[in-house]
């Protein structure tokens, strides 16, 4: 009888113990796939951008968004790519605001800072050698990578604030970096890196800063606030409910200040020849770096579309996730195959497939003019990359998720 009702009181203590295991687990183990679909579209529309750089024909002589020169369709086709730099930082920093839900702050800290060091890394030479295809490294253009990789490290330490000061942060770096539109600091690299951009030679080699860091400090560490509102505990009604309201409020917000011209942007907009461009005006906001107003009208949109995306996925949704689990790979990847693509696209033309060894930005090379093809051909290109690019980063998201818990490496990834 005792041994009877030992065994039934270990059965119940089992019984009672294994629903609060299988939650814990499963909390744990729930993820919301907005987040990777919406990544895995901006890398998509992502690579658009890069593709016109190495193969439209205009993209050597004049910007998409110059007004003056530029068509309804080539400045929206530079417009939505506009979306994928913020809408990429702010979901790092969700990420990584993710990623230490479960770890203590120390070693999210210490995540974050490698991590950060290994972007820079991957900026300066594994991208930087698939720019150029050039060994000897006579340029180096600091871009997203770079400005997520500075981010992270600076996050490392942001994390240690409470959460009223990381918000606090995150608005100020984003909204008043425009206060230092009419500073200048000639030929100094630092203020270059933090805010203005330039270009400078070192020892015979170019180094050009497209992404100064202040304001993309600031979107990761908004990013990194509102992580929390994807955690499993959170409620789902009161995300989509904040997101929309929030994105909503950014379009406005972005709508009074641009249309009457008040703050935000250091380029004003005005009435142009018709309505059409008097639009594109409207919608010409400055990325390099990144305007409140940019800001506001890229992230609006990316906080709507997280809020009426919560929901399973389809045939094909499912595809676009794919992208969006592996950015890393997906992004060094489809560089190094736009570059040979283009070596390929040269010897079409003419040219010879050596004119795309670089020593400076594709479309400042000069054997390069006259070099390029229209923009339907441009969108093909991009279409045959997107399908090249889907088995290799199935292969590689299946890869890691099967393989992620025994070589912490690939978080790196």
């Amino acid at each position: 009888m005792n041994n009877a009702s030992h065994t039934l009181n270990k059965t119940v203590a089992i019984y009672k113990s294994t629903p609060t295991t299988t939650i814990t687990f499963a909390s744990k183990s729930k993820r919301i796939e907005s987040i990777d679909l919406l990544r895995g579209i901006v890398m998509i529309i992502m690579a658009l951008d890069h593709v016109r750089d190495y193969f439209h024909c205009d993209a050597f002589i004049y910007s998409p968004t110059d007004l003056s020169r530029t068509s309804v369709f080539l400045f929206f086709t530079r417009f939505i790519t506009h979306y994928c730099a913020p809408v990429f930082v702010f979901l790092a920093g969700v990420s990584a605001y993710l990623y230490g839900a479960n770890r203590s702050r120390k070693q999210t800290a210490w995540y974050l800072f490698t991590r950060g060091v290994w972007l820079v890394f991957t900026e300066l030479f594994i991208l930087g050698l698939g720019r150029s295809f050039n060994p000897s490294f006579p340029f180096y253009n600091l871009q997203v990578i770079w400005a997520i990789g500075i981010s992270m490290i600076v996050l490392s330490v942001i994390i240690y604030m409470r959460r009223r000061f990381i918000l606090l942060t995150a608005i100020v770096l984003i909204a008043a970096h425009n206060l230092l539109d009419n500073v200048h600091v000639p030929n100094s690299f630092f203020w270059s890196f933090l805010h203005e951009g330039g270009d400078f030679v070192f020892n015979g080699i170019h180094v050009s800063v497209h992404y100064p860091v202040l304001p993309w400090i600031g979107i990761i560490a908004l990013g990194y606030y509102f992580g929390r509102m994807f955690n499993s505990y959170y409620n789902s009604l009161n995300r989509k409910k904040t997101l929309l309201t929030i994105g909503l409020l950014m379009i406005l917000g972005f709508l009074i200040l641009r249309g009457f011209n008040i703050y935000g942007d250091a380029n004003t907009w005005s009435p142009q020849k018709n309505y059409a461009f008097s639009f594109l005006s409207l919608l010409n906001v400055t990325k390099y770096p990144p305007s409140l107003l940019y800001t506001l009208i890229t992230l609006g949109p990316a906080f709507i579309f997280l809020a009426l995306t919560e929901k399973p996925l389809n045939s094909f949704t499912s595809k676009i996730v794919v992208f969006g689990r592996v950015p890393f790979f997906y992004y060094v990847i489809h560089i190094y195959l736009i570059h040979l693509l283009a070596m390929i696209g040269a010897q079409s033309l003419g040219y010879h497939w050596s004119d795309m060894i670089l020593n400076d930005r594709v479309n400042n090379v000069e054997k390069l003019k006259g070099y390029g093809f229209n923009l339907t051909t441009v969108y093909l290109v991009w279409l045959g990359l997107i399908l090249l690019l889907y088995p290799c980063c199935k292969w590689f998201d299946k890869y890691k998720r099967a393989n992620q818990s025994k070589h912490k490496w690939l978080s790196y990834l």
